[in-house]
């Protein structure tokens, strides 16, 4: 194959366009991988919106990548042809302070699929070696792609927001994050879990896998409040209307987890909302190549299930893929879009 298909971003806020691209050979330490499951992420329409800061174009976006090993370089030992492989989607040089500590989100060389470079809406990537986790049989391929993303990144705020057994979480927003957060928030022992969001029919997936369904809105603080309020608030909207929610809900001690990319500043008083509880605002940067693993056995096992936060999956075609944007961007009905090649 001396060519393959791409759906790019070529110019801010115009529709992707379909391209020819050459069919690259992978590197000594490098994999070529055919996409099988892209997850069409909310972080693509803020890159296609340049908010909060548009990629280096033309881009191939996509970052939530599974599929099948097409080809291999002449020192790659950890994969071979026909693996079925996830697709980590921040680079790393594997010997700097932040990769060797575990932190490799923020490896001083590092380079992020479908951002800085060319990512999985197309029907082969290439990948280094090392960032290929291995998908177990019984792994769907398309829920196995949105986890190299939303489930992970959320995987990683509940790690770093020290959740421990019997605490109350609040999910604000339950797109392909949120719903992610309910179940592992439920699997890593969370008392009351608060899911809130603005559409009905996503409070009713949320409320399927054990949350509290709350109505989003101006409401949704005192109704959290009113119950008791939360040890953890995660905010995945992007929104600082929700991060302050995020923030009024905590018990004492509570700690709220920016998540989503917002891009209005966030008021908060430091008494009030911070001393007097001694509660926590902590940022929460991607997840790290180590977490995988642990989610695909998760999802192996049947701790967590994807299939109701997969709820329409296309072809790689560009008026599909515009459709899916466009209802992104209005925060409209679905969880998680997954495009599909071989549809």
């Amino acid at each position: 194959m001396t060519s393959f298909k791409a759906v790019r971003l070529v110019e801010k806020l115009e529709p992707l366009v379909s391209e020819t691209m050459p069919t690259p050979e992978p590197g000594p330490v490098e994999t070529l991988v055919r996409v099988e499951a892209a997850g069409i992420c909310h972080s693509d329409v803020h890159y296609w919106q340049g908010d909060p800061k548009l990629p280096p174009i033309p881009r191939t976006l996509g970052h939530e990548i599974a599929g099948v090993v097409e080809a291999v370089g002449d020192h790659v030992s950890e994969v071979s042809v026909g693996d079925r492989v996830g697709v980590h989607y921040q680079t790393s040089c594997g010997v700097c302070e932040f990769c060797v500590s575990d932190h490799d989100q923020f490896c001083v060389k590092g380079q992020m699929f479908g951002n800085t470079i060319d990512g999985g809406y197309a029907e082969l990537v290439l990948a280094p070696s090392r960032n290929l986790v291995s998908i177990p049989d019984n792994v769907d391929i398309a829920h196995a792609a949105v986890m190299m993303c939303s489930t992970a990144t959320v995987f990683h705020a509940l790690r770093r927001s020290r959740l421990t057994a019997g605490e109350s979480v609040a999910v604000f927003g339950l797109g392909g994050l949120g719903q992610s957060a309910v179940q592992l928030a439920r699997a890593m022992g969370a008392g009351e879990v608060y899911g809130v969001d603005l559409h009905e029919a996503k409070r009713e997936v949320a409320g399927r896998h054990g949350a509290i369904p709350i109505q989003g809105g101006p409401d949704a603080s005192a109704a959290i409040l009113d119950a008791g309020g939360a040890d953890v608030a995660l905010e995945l909207v992007g929104s600082h209307i929700t991060m302050r929610q995020a923030i009024d809900v905590l018990k004492p001690f509570g700690r709220a987890m920016a998540v989503g990319l917002a891009s209005q500043p966030t008021q908060f008083t430091s008494f009030s909302d911070l001393i007097g509880r001694e509660a926590e605002i902590l940022g929460v940067a991607d997840h790290v190549l180590t977490e995988l693993p642990e989610l695909l056995e998760m999802a192996s096992a049947g701790s967590i299930d994807l299939t109701d936060v997969v709820t329409s999956e296309v072809p790689l075609d560009d008026a599909a893929i515009n459709a899916t944007f466009a209802n992104l961007a209005e925060f409209g009905e679905g969880v998680r879009t997954v495009i599909r090649p071989d549809l």
